[in-house]
């Protein structure tokens, strides 16, 4: 199976990048998210809405976190998308990883699962495209000191 693998280092301590990934309102700052459930345990809820309007939610990511680790890990399975204008994808694994290098933090983040077919090819086309950018905004929302306790 095809997966979108993304490496970048953030001058800041590993558990900030744990937050910024299951803290709502760090989720809104730097990824615009406009609704979030997230049960900080395994087994908990993960789900994600943007571009919501009077209509409804524009897109929702979901799943159930595998493993969590306040200091270092994120790991969502049974991961999948939903967008108005396509089937729903999934199931995929998101994983998030925060390992201290040094002065700077390493963020490894990897999703996989992803299947064959039109609708899977954009999905994957996309993410492969979007992950990069949107970890340069979380980088640069974290080394602006953005999300300080």
């Amino acid at each position: 199976m095809r997966k979108v693998e993304v490496t970048i280092e953030i001058d800041t301590v590993p558990e900030r990048i744990i937050q910024a990934f299951t803290e709502y309102d760090m989720l809104h700052e730097w990824w615009s998210v406009e609704r979030a459930l997230i049960q900080k345990r395994r087994n908990g809820i993960y789900t994600l809405a943007w571009n919501i309007t009077d209509r409804g939610f524009g897109f929702v990511s979901s799943g159930t976190i595998r493993k969590y680790n306040a200091r270092k890990l994120l790991e969502i399975n049974n991961f999948v998308y939903l967008n108005p204008e396509r089937p729903i994808l999934g199931p995929m694994t998101l994983t998030v990883k925060a390992k201290q290098k040094n002065a700077l933090t390493e963020l490894y983040l990897c999703q996989d699962g992803y299947l064959d077919g039109d609708d899977w090819d954009w999905f994957y086309d996309s993410v492969k495209e979007a992950w990069p950018v949107v970890l340069n905004t979380l980088k640069e929302y974290l080394e602006k000191g953005f999300g300080s306790a």
